[in-house]
Order: C-alpha cells, then structure tokens, then sequence
C-alpha cells in the first residue's frame, strides 16, 4: 500500500518488525517468568522443556527482548519527551474517556498517555535487567550478598508484574483506538483517523494540508 493519498505511513516495516519482536519475547519472558512466580503456574514450564530448560532459558530470552527494546527506545525517546501540551492532555483524559474529547489539546504522533506508558516501561526494563543480572546465579549471582539478591528478587517480581499491568492495559487502549492495532500490522492509517487522534502529527505529516 504505497503513496496511497488517503492513508499515511505511521510505521515503517522495520519499526513494525522490532515492536512485534519485542512482544513475541515479552511473551516469552513472562510465561517463564511466571512459572517460578507460584506453584500454580509452574505447568507453564512445560512450554520451555521443563522447569531446568524453562530456568536456563529466562534470562537469555530477557536479554533477547531487552535488546529489541532498546532499539525501540532508541527510536521513539524523543518523541515521548513530556511538553506542557501533554500535561494539560492529561489534565483532560477523564473528559476523553467518558467520550468526550472536544476539548483535548492535539496530540503529535503519540499522544500523553502513549508518552507516559512508554517511559513507564522503560523504568520496568531497567528494574528488570539490574535485578536480573543481580539473580542471575549462573554468571553473576556469586558476586552478590545474599541479601541484594533477596531483594532483587522482589523487585525482579513487582517490576515484572507491573511490566505485564502495562501492556495488557496497551493491548485494550490499542483495542479501543480503533485502527490503532492495523497500524502496526500494516504501518498505514487514514488520513481522517491520524486528523482525529494526532491532529499535530497528522499536519506535520501533510504539510498543514488538509
């Protein structure tokens, strides 16, 4: 779908390509992850080979995911620098979410609430990999009293947790914005949807054109 003149390039195939990336391994990550977490979801183990693979496995797929991260964030940080416009977006959120969003100040190509689940994550993935590093008793454990390492566990568990709170809440807004998920499947939006929702973006994108 190229130089369509009713859509616009939201996402680049290899944008697309790295956030997809991204998911399959935080997928990973957490299903292993949550087989040590309780009893109850120790069967989830099974889908690595068992709980020896499953415990070999976690933190080479967390390094994997913490890579294709990193170049996402490498890719979108500026664009999820806070502006005051973002902040008084926020001050009006409950006003969009009850359906009414005549008063939202324009978004660019991510809106407040899209800046602030990112930087959110962020915070997740760097609390991830240090208490990670600090657990990881095949490389790096021995180094540590027991104590920090203790304590990297709990962190390790809320961070991951939280991590987990935070797209399954990206996967509903993405779900509510309809279009949203087919911009990432296939990269192009209407002009009408990128008008209403990132109004800014969609100028600069169009040259102020209409």
């Amino acid at each position: 779908m190229k130089n369509d003149p009713k859509k616009i390039l939201r996402f680049t195939e290899s944008e697309r390509a790295n956030h997809w990336l991204s998911a399959i391994t935080f997928i990973l990550a957490a299903l292993s992850g949550l087989s040590f977490f309780h009893p109850a979801f120790f069967p989830l183990s099974q889908l690595f080979g068992g709980g020896t693979w499953t415990r070999i496995l976690h933190p080479f797929i967390g390094i994997v995911m913490a890579a294709f991260f990193s170049v996402m964030f490498f890719n979108y940080r500026q664009l999820n620098v806070l502006t005051p416009t973002d902040k008084e977006w926020l001050r009006h959120v409950r006003d969009m979410v009850g359906g009414d969003d005549r008063n939202m100040p324009e978004a660019g190509k991510f809106n407040a609430g899209q800046k602030v689940l990112f930087w959110l994550m962020v915070a997740c993935m760097v609390l991830l990999i240090l208490s990670g590093i600090v657990m990881w008793r095949a490389f790096f454990s021995f180094l540590f009293p027991v104590g920090l390492i203790r304590f990297a566990s709990v962190i390790h568990a809320a961070s991951a947790a939280v991590m987990i709170g935070l797209i399954l809440f990206h996967i509903y807004a993405a779900i509510w914005t309809k279009e949203s998920i087919d911009a990432m499947l296939y990269g192009w939006v209407r002009r009408p949807w990128a008008k209403q929702h990132h109004p800014a973006w969609f100028r600069e994108m169009t040259g102020g054109g209409k």
